[in-house]
């Protein structure tokens, strides 16, 4: 198959801005990774795309802009084309041949067969004179998928990569904490296996951010001076999500603070982050093997606590977690190289999504491909 160049820009849940990231590829094995960067938004534009989130919520047809947000699309693709334009220089004797484009979600509804991801290909194609593979979710979910996760594929392919210090533990897990977390679990040769798993990082960012007025918890500061109440993580992981089988996925809206109202700011923080681990440790106990291997990406390895707490709960069950560092990948740049992938994958018309990581009926290719206008 056709080796590939390609840029992967990401824009997840946690809502900070923008990861970019390069590698070549055939949509099959990683050839080579390359540079990657990651350019924020401002506090004003992240407050915009917070109220994108309330707009979005009339949305019913996946191409209705109702309010901002419209306006929002385009500026959120022009941040992108200038992240773009920031990052090519840094790319030396990589030359890219297109742009694996995911977009900004404000509305993510699989029961209702409805997602929305904010971001202009055409537009993005044309600012940036490169081809623009976008909306890559859309026809998973036509076809009666859950339309996310979309890694797996990425990560079933750097399972096959991993250095002979972790080679052949299988099953693997790759465990992505955003705003959302989602797990992925691979085992020699079979379809990777992945849902969402429960909230991330986002509800300690919303709660630090309403009770601190800080926008995340860094590094976990202000959950070292809390404690784990154990209750409120008990009942967030009552919540009937936990006990449906995989595929399934969640929007940032479908796990609220309510649970934790009353506590102490630190106690919150800190409750919050026991709860993202748990969410993780327990959305393998459906699975036939417990992970030997957990690799752990996304911002949410950063916070101390999250990743003390599940070291502890794999540990228990007889399994190791490192950080996506410690296996030779980058953690921060990994959904961002996703994107790359998934864009040749896509030109090469293989299939970005499984029955076992969203439960279409058979496997799915799909994005839309737009083309800068030709030059005269």
């Amino acid at each position: 198959m056709t080796i590939r160049c390609a840029i992967g820009l990401m824009s997840g849940t946690s809502m900070d801005g923008i990861d970019l990231a390069v590698l070549s590829t055939d949509g099959d094995e990683v050839v080579r990774r390359g540079p990657s960067m990651f350019v924020p938004y401002e506090a004003a534009f992240r407050r915009r795309i917070e109220e994108g989130l309330e707009e979005a919520k009339a949305i019913r047809v996946r191409d209705e802009r109702p309010g901002g947000l419209a306006a929002l699309e385009r500026d959120i693709t022009i941040r992108h084309a200038e992240a773009v334009a920031r990052f090519r220089p840094s790319l030396k004797d990589f030359r890219p041949e297109l742009i694996g484009f995911h977009g900004q979600t404000i509305l993510h509804r699989p029961q209702a067969g409805l997602t929305v991801q904010l971001g202009d290909g055409p537009l993005l194609a044309g600012s940036t004179g490169l081809p623009v593979v976008y909306d890559m979710r859309a026809a998973d979910m036509a076809a009666g998928g859950q339309g996310a996760p979309l890694v797996p594929a990425y990560h079933a392919a750097l399972a096959r990569s991993l250095p002979a210090d972790f080679a052949g533990r299988w099953p693997i897990a790759f465990v992505n904490i955003g705003g959302i977390s989602n797990v992925t679990f691979v085992d020699r040769d079979a379809d990777p296996v992945a849902f969402d798993s429960g909230p991330g990082n986002a509800l300690i960012d919303q709660w630090v951010a309403r009770e601190g007025g800080v926008p995340f918890d860094a590094d976990g500061a202000i959950a070292s001076e809390g404690g784990v109440i154990r209750r409120v993580v008990d009942a967030y992981l009552a919540n009937p999500f936990f006990d449906r089988p995989g595929p399934k996925s969640l929007d940032r809206g479908d796990f609220a603070l309510d649970l934790a109202e009353g506590l102490e700011l630190a106690d919150g923080a800190r409750t919050l982050a026991a709860v993202s681990a748990a969410a993780i440790v327990k959305s393998a106990e459906r699975q036939a093997g417990f992970p030997k291997l957990w690799i752990v990406c996304g911002g949410g390895r950063k916070n101390p606590h999250i990743l003390a707490d599940l070291r502890e709960g794999a540990a228990a069950r007889g399994s190791t977690v490192v950080l996506a560092e410690d296996a030779g990948f980058d953690g921060d740049a990994m959904e961002a190289e996703a994107w790359a992938y998934l864009a040749v994958r896509s030109l090469a018309g293989l299939p970005l999504t499984f029955p076992t990581t969203t439960g279409c009926p058979a496997p799915v290719c799909g994005g839309v491909l737009a083309r800068p206008a030709p030059t005269s």
